[in-house]
């Protein structure tokens, strides 16, 4: 069973994305906060229960980042919805996966030499999304205002996804210029 958790995990935030958004629309802010946290946990979870005892898989491989990225679109266009996320952010962390995602399907379609996997920065675009949601959750939660805090969260969180996007771009044309195949 523990082989499975991991992948059970990854299947709690898949589920969690859906229910959350659902929250917050429909001003169950505290309820929202909770899910959003609990689905938040068990991406750390999942991953240090895969790393610690080896248990990873290719569907793990596949799950892992797109119940992240389910849960990061679900909870931003919600958030959009009730008016405390702005939509320029939420469109530029939509159209960040996209690229990513469209850049990861076409090296492999061309089999490009490009190893697809999470990169440093990519971890800590997400650490400061997952932080500057769970802010936003936690003021409507408490019901109270924080422009200034908001504006910079929402900046911070522009400049990490921004420059992800560059990084992975970047990654992707080096594979794509350097002319070699994989087998």
């Amino acid at each position: 069973m523990l082989r499975h958790l991991p992948n059970l995990l990854s299947g709690f935030r898949l589920l969690a994305a859906p229910l959350a958004a659902w929250a917050v629309l429909a001003a169950h802010d505290a309820a929202a906060l909770m899910i959003f946290a609990g689905a938040s946990f068990s991406d750390l979870a999942d991953g240090y229960v895969a790393r610690r005892w080896g248990f990873t898989s290719q569907a793990g491989a596949w799950l892992d980042p797109l119940a992240d990225k389910l849960l990061m679109l679900f909870c931003f266009l919600a958030l959009w919805k009730v008016g405390a996320a702005p939509f320029w952010l939420v469109v530029l962390v939509i159209a960040r996966d996209l690229v990513i995602g469209a850049g990861a399907v076409l090296a492999k379609a061309l089999s490009l030499p490009l190893r697809i996997e999470p990169l440093t920065i990519g971890k800590a675009t997400t650490a400061v999304l997952v932080l500057y949601a769970g802010i936003l959750l936690l003021l409507l939660a408490l019901d109270q205002d924080a422009p200034r805090l908001v504006k910079a969260g929402s900046y911070t969180a522009a400049l990490f996804v921004v420059l992800s996007a560059a990084i992975y771009l970047y990654s992707f044309l080096r594979a794509l210029l350097s002319g070699r195949r994989t087998a």
